[in-house]
C-alpha cells in the first residue's frame, strides 16, 4: 500500500554506504544536503494520504481493494494519463517548485520492458515473469524507484573488452542465487531512492551476442557491495533566503559502485542478450518522457512567472519589444502543454496492451521543450534584467546601518516594496543565473539522454510514409520509388 514520509524516511536508514564531500553520510534523511529533498520525496507520500489530494494522488486497486499510487499505475486508458498529469501538476503546485527524479518518471521503463516480453521470453520465459512479478512489486510496495543508465565514459572508440573491463558494468559470474556484477553508474537521486533499475547506456557492448554488458535488473540501493559517491550539494551552500530553490530542490546526483553486487535471479530482467538490451534502449522512454517534459512545462512557467512580475514592477510590460518577448516564453510553454495534451488524444496501444502517448508527437515534444530551455532562459534573463546579478543578500537588507538605504532604492510603489522586491530577484537569480541553474540546464539536456537520441527517437516514431507518397502522388511518381510499402 502507499507509504507515509515516515515509512519512506526509515526506508533509507538502512546503513547504505553514502559519501559526499569526501565524508561517509550516516543517517541520509538527515544530512543536509540530502534532507530538504528528502523531505520533498516524504511530502510526495503523504499528498497521497491528505484528505484534500488522497483522491489524486492515488486509486483503489479493484483487485486488492487497497489504495495505490496514481504515477506507478500502468496506464491503460486515456483517463489514466489525465489523471497522472493532474498528479505531478499537484505535487509541484504544493511544493512549489520542480524535482524531476521522485519515482513515476522513471517506473515507465519497467513499463517498456513489459511491452517486450517477447524478447525476454527469447532469453528466457523467467524474465517476462521477472519484469512483470517487479511492476505489481511497484504497485503494491510503493517503493522510490530511479532509473540507473550512464556508465563512465571510458575511451569510446574502443570496444570495453579493449579498456578497463569496469568502464561498463557487466557480469562477473553466475552463481545458484543469482549474477555478479561489477562497474558503475551515474544516477540522480540513487543515494536516497529505494531501488533502481539498471540497464546498459548508449553504447558498443562488443560483438558477441551473449555479450557480458548486456544486463538489465533491479538492484536494492542499500545492497551489499553498493556505493554512493555524491557530488557536492547546492544545499546549505548560502542561505535559503538568497537561493531559495537550490537549497530546497536540488536533486542530488551520484556515482553509484557496484562492487561485486550479487543479484537475484528473481531481479534479473534480461542476461547477456543484446537484442534485448537494444529493444530497451529503442524504447526506453516511451512512457517515461511523459512526465519529464510535464515538467519542463513547469520550468516554462517560472520563468513566464519570474519575467511578468519583473517587467510589471517597473511598468516595462506596456512596451511591444517586452510584449514581444512574453510571448515567445507563452509560445515555448503552450507548445510543450499542445504535445503532451496531443500525445494523449492520439496515443496508441501498445504491444502488450498498455495506452503509450502518441510516441512522434510525445518525442518531438521532448526536442522542443530541451532544446529550446536555453533560448528561453536567456529571454527571460534579459526580461528580469541585470539586477539578478547585482543584488545583495537578505543579511545586507537587514543590516540596521543600510537598511534604510535598500528600502529607499529596492521600493517601487506601494504595491512593490523592497522585501518583495528582493524576494523575486533571488529567485529568479537561482532559476535562470545561478550555479544551480546552470546545473539544471545541463541535466535537462542530458537528463533522459543526449540531444542526438532525443532526434533518434523522433526519426524512429515520425511516420515518414505520409510526406513520401503525399510527394509521391503530387510529383506524379509511379508506385515503385514506395518499395513496395504501402503508407499507414
Amino acid at each position: 500500500m502507499i507509504r507515509t514520509g515516515e515509512e519512506y524516511r526509515a526506508s533509507i536508514r538502512d546503513d547504505r554506504e553514502v559519501w559526499i564531500d569526501g565524508a561517509r553520510v550516516g543517517d541520509v534523511a538527515a544530512h543536509p544536503s540530502f534532507k530538504p529533498i528528502v523531505d520533498v520525496r516524504a511530502r510526495i507520500y503523504d499528498l497521497a494520504h491528505e484528505p484534500a489530494t488522497a483522491e489524486i494522488m492515488s486509486y483503489v486497486d479493484p483487485g486488492t481493494n487497497e489504495a495505490n499510487a496514481v504515477g506507478l499505475k500502468l496506464p491503460e486508458s486515456q483517463q489514466d494519463w489525465w489523471d497522472k498529469r493532474r498528479a505531478v501538476d499537484t505535487v509541484l503546485e504544493d511544493i512549489g517548485g520542480v524535482v524531476i527524479r521522485v519515482g513515476d518518471e522513471t517506473v515507465g521503463e519497467m513499463w517498456s520492458l513489459y511491452d517486450g516480453q517477447d524478447v525476454l521470453n527469447e532469453v528466457d520465459p523467467q524474465f517476462a515473469r521477472n519484469i512483470e512479478a517487479h511492476i505489481k512489486k511497484a504497485l503494491h510496495g510503493d517503493p522510490f524507484h530511479v532509473s540507473a543508465n550512464t556508465d563512465p565514459k571510458g575511451d569510446r572508440s574502443k570496444r570495453p573488452q579493449e579498456q578497463d573491463p569496469d568502464m561498463l558494468l557487466h557480469l562477473v559470474k553466475e552463481t545458484d542465487a543469482g549474477i555478479v556484477v561489477r562497474g558503475a553508474k551515474f544516477e540522480t537521486a540513487a543515494a536516497y531512492a529505494n531501488q533502481a533499475f539498471v540497464k546498459p547506456t548508449i553504447a558498443n557492448w562488443g560483438d558477441a551476442a551473449l555479450s557480458d554488458y548486456a544486463l538489465g535488473f533491479v538492484c536494492d540501493m542499500g545492497a551489499p557491495g553498493v556505493r554512493h559517491i555524491c557530488r557536492t550539494g547546492f544545499a546549505g551552500r548560502r542561505p535559503a533566503a538568497d537561493y531559495p530553490l537550490a537549497n530546497r530542490f536540488d536533486e542530488v546526483d551520484t556515482l553509484v559502485i557496484f562492487d561485486d553486487v550479487l543479484v537475484p535471479w528473481e531481479n534479473v530482467l534480461f542476461y547477456r542478450h543484446t537484442r534485448a538490451a537494444t529493444f530497451i534502449r529503442g524504447t526506453l522512454h516511451r512512457y517515461s518522457a511523459f512526465p519529464f517534459v510535464q515538467r519542463i512545462e513547469k520550468i516554462a512557467d517560472m520563468l513566464i512567472g519570474a519575467a511578468l512580475f519583473n517587467v510589471r514592477q517597473t511598468g516595462l510590460d506596456k512596451q511591444q519589444a517586452v510584449q514581444e518577448k512574453l510571448a515567445q516564453l507563452a509560445c515555448y510553454r503552450e507548445t510543450i502543454n499542445a504535445h503532451l495534451t496531443a500525445s494523449i488524444a492520439l496515443a496508441e496501444k501498445s504491444p502488450a496492451g498498455l495506452l503509450m502517448p502518441n510516441q512522434s508527437l510525445l518525442y518531438t515534444g521532448r526536442v522542443h521543450a530541451c532544446s529550446k530551455l536555453p533560448e528561453m532562459l536567456h529571454i527571460a534573463r534579459e526580461l528580469c534584467g541585470g539586477q539578478i546579478c547585482v543584488t545583495p543578500d537578505q543579511a545586507t537588507f537587514e543590516a540596521p546601518e543600510i537598511a534604510h538605504w535598500l528600502t529607499k532604492y529596492y521600493s517601487v510603489n506601494e504595491d512593490w516594496v523592497a522585501e518583495d522586491r528582493r524576494k523575486l530577484l533571488a529567485f529568479a537569480r537561482d532559476l535562470i543565473n545561478s550555479d544551480y541553474a546552470g546545473h539544471r540546464v545541463t541535466f535537462e539536456l542530458f537528463a533522459q539522454a543526449p540531444p542526438f537520441a532525443h532526434l533518434a527517437a523522433v526519426y524512429r516514431s515520425f511516420d515518414f510514409d505520409g510526406p513520401l507518397d503525399f510527394v509521391r502522388k503530387a510529383a506524379g511518381l509511379s508506385d515503385k520509388v514506395m518499395g513496395g510499402k504501402k503508407p499507414n
